[in-house]
């Protein structure tokens, strides 16, 4: 069992969310550039937590997302079952069809059944509030003015409409039309 991109980068993501959730929603633009995570995988990442509640959604301008319930009720286990993160050592996926020559269960089954249930306690033993008090101990800094989105503070520039011919053969045909 190992853990992929897709739980540790939910779990990054969510304690980013947790760290700015007194300043109202967060775009997920602004955690993608803080966390180098790209985009478009957050929004796969977010809908799924998403349909868990463990965040809420806010469209329109200064939209974003914030947490669907405290910190110290989401657990580290409730983000990475909630983003399809399998927690499970066993060979057989927990379906206990895992065969020995015999015909019988596999010898260590029941090994890697403890290790999964040992997995999952102590993910759950971590709250989100925790790891944020951890990041705020480490001294870690919040910015206080958000990302800009992708609204330009520069003027758009049109492009001029040139209506005269482009040539000395289409200059011909205008004068003999």
């Amino acid at each position: 069992m190992r853990l992929t991109t897709k739980g540790r980068f939910a779990v990054t993501a969510m304690i980013d969310l947790a760290l700015r959730a007194n300043a109202g929603p967060v775009a997920l633009a602004a955690i993608s550039q803080r966390q180098q995570i790209s985009l478009s995988y957050l929004e796969q990442l977010f809908g799924k937590l998403r349909r868990h509640e463990l965040v809420e959604s806010t469209r329109g301008p200064g939209g974003g997302y914030s947490l669907g319930r405290p910190p110290s009720e989401i657990t580290v286990a409730d983000i990475i079952v909630a983003v399809d993160e399998p927690i499970d050592a066993t060979g057989c996926g927990g379906r206990e069809n895992c065969m020995g020559e015999d015909g019988s269960r596999c010898m260590t089954h029941d090994l890697w059944a403890s290790l999964n249930a040992k997995m999952i306690e102590y993910l759950d033993s971590f709250s989100l509030q925790r790891l944020v008090d951890e990041q705020l101990a480490k001294g870690v800094s919040i910015d206080a003015a958000p990302v800009k989105r992708a609204i330009s503070s520069a003027p758009v520039v049109k492009p001029i409409k040139v209506t005269a011919p482009n040539s000395v053969f289409a200059l011909g045909n205008a004068f003999s039309k």
